[in-house]
């Protein structure tokens, strides 16, 4: 494609580069903000694959809706909510079924339900917890530890196992947290920070000092905002687009000028001369293209070798955020296949069972338009940080161990209808101990150049809200800066 030409004296050039939800979500607020303020900006944003979207991918066969990243976000933050709106999508989104909105987690091969009012870490209800099985009297005895233990006084960093362990206890751990919070991060939680992942935790520990009474409390306070029969995590919270989450990246694309987005347009590296230059993004096929102000919406790691000839000690800072990779597979079954009444949303899996998957989603039951009448439509969760040789297995064999595996948890016989795998190799940063600190420092170097803004999900939260905040954030920073050096040469 040629290079398209600009006037710098009529409008500035911002280039964004990757073309998953951020940097999609960065360009729509550029686009937006700018026409708002009548403020011409040249815009592009430019993506090395064949689509944008990045995980968040939707496919439609023989009517199931599949979802090869996130099937839905959550609404207490309201940064999705407010953007589906902005782009006229609020009409479309659609809450989980109410019918069967609970968790199970798998003992000993079986999958026993999450007691109710359990969520992440604090149980709202002690009732339901107490009478679950998932727990030994040993380990209950133990939760209940939290009602009289002190608070700790100081605030140095604490890994999230550490903090469980403390309040907790090893079997509360293992049983029901690990395998929750494992299947938001694909993380190992004796690396995770608490502080970077759940810091609400923490600060319900100072005020409360007890986590049970902290939910407790947060029960009587909001008796009619809190699902009392939910468990895992708050599903009346959560909501998924009608056509699936893919209606997201596909909206901000079309709201983006015509010509704005290039795909199959790889960088090779952003250098400029001099503080005062404007920054130059060569690519690996076609000219280079001058910029005013660049914002890099990648992983951490393809950011790092972007920048790599400008400054080595930013993109080291950068490859050092670690990264996990994982496999979504989703399966579909009649519906008489499988025994198991599949009355939840689906199951998590300790590491302490020993299994090879991580998860496995009843997406037909959170969501039932996902698929027609008489059928169950599933997700299946391997890899991540605990188990990365898995994601090393060829689709053949990742197929033979899904069906094992459903199988022995479900009752799921015969073949499947279909069977699709979906690869994310290094998508999902991990949030070890120091991450703030390490993102603090990151940030100070980026600050030695002007105009040249980082956001994404390494940095700020994984969640779809988070990076839609985190992208927005950013562009307002940046066509503050343009403003301001506007202003500056006038």
């Amino acid at each position: 494609m040629a290079e398209v030409m600009y006037d710098p004296a009529k409008s500035k050039r911002v280039i964004v580069i990757g073309g998953g939800l951020t940097g999609l979500a960065a360009a729509h607020r550029i686009h937006e903000r700018s026409t708002a303020l009548r403020r011409p900006v040249d815009l592009a944003l430019l993506e090395a694959r064949d689509r944008v979207g990045g995980v968040i991918q939707t496919e439609k066969q023989d009517g199931f809706t599949l979802e090869c990243g996130p099937d839905s976000f959550i609404t207490n933050k309201p940064w999705g909510l407010d953007l589906c709106e902005r782009l006229g999508l609020k009409d479309r989104l659609i809450p989980t079924d109410a019918g069967h909105r609970r968790s199970f987690v798998v003992r000993k091969g079986r999958l026993l339900p999450v007691p109710e009012g359990f969520v992440l870490m604090a149980p709202h209800r002690l009732g339901p917890l107490l009478a679950s099985p998932i727990l030994s009297w040993h380990g209950k005895l133990r939760m209940m530890m939290d009602l009289f233990l002190p608070r700790r006084d100081d605030d140095a960093e604490e890994s999230l196992a550490g903090f469980v362990r403390r309040r907790l206890g090893r079997e509360a751990l293992e049983r029901l947290i690990q395998p929750l919070v494992g299947g938001i991060y694909t993380a190992d939680p004796n690396d995770l920070s608490l502080k970077a992942t759940l810091p609400q935790f923490p600060a319900m520990e100072r005020e409360h000092r007890s986590l049970i009474l902290a939910g407790l409390r947060e029960a009587r306070k909001r008796p009619g905002r809190l699902d009392r029969q939910a468990s895992g995590a708050r599903y009346g919270m959560f909501v998924a687009l009608e056509g699936g989450m893919g209606e997201l990246p596909a909206a901000l694309a079309a709201s983006l000028p015509p010509g704005t987005i290039r795909t199959n347009t790889s960088v090779r590296r952003i250098v400029r001369n001099d503080p005062i230059s404007p920054w130059l993004v060569e690519l690996l096929d076609g000219p280079p293209m001058e910029a005013d102000s660049v914002l890099l919406a990648a992983e951490a790691h393809a950011s790092a070798r972007l920048i790599d000839a400008q400054d080595p000690g930013l993109a080291l800072q950068l490859r050092a955020i670690p990264y996990a990779s994982s496999i979504i597979v989703n399966v579909a079954y009649r519906r008489d296949q499988i025994r198991h009444p599949l009355d939840g949303f689906g199951a998590v899996v300790p590491a302490i069972e020993g299994r090879p998957i991580l998860a496995v989603s009843f997406l037909s039951v959170k969501f039932p338009s996902r698929a027609p009448a008489g059928t169950a439509l599933l997700r299946v969760f391997i890899g991540g940080a605990t188990q990365p040789e898995l994601c090393d297995l060829d689709d053949d064999a990742i197929g033979e161990l899904v069906r094992q595996e459903l199988r022995d948890l479900i009752g799921a016989s015969g073949d499947p209808l279909f069977m699709q795998v979906g690869r994310h190799p290094r998508a999902m940063p991990q949030y070890v101990l120091g991450h703030l600190d390490h993102v603090a420092a990151i940030r100070r170097k980026l600050a030695r150049h002007p105009r040249l803004y980082l956001t994404g999900i390494a940095f700020d939260g994984v969640g779809i809200p988070d990076c839609i905040h985190a992208a927005e954030t950013t562009a307002d920073t940046l066509l503050d800066a343009l403003a301001n050096a506007a202003a500056s040469a006038a």
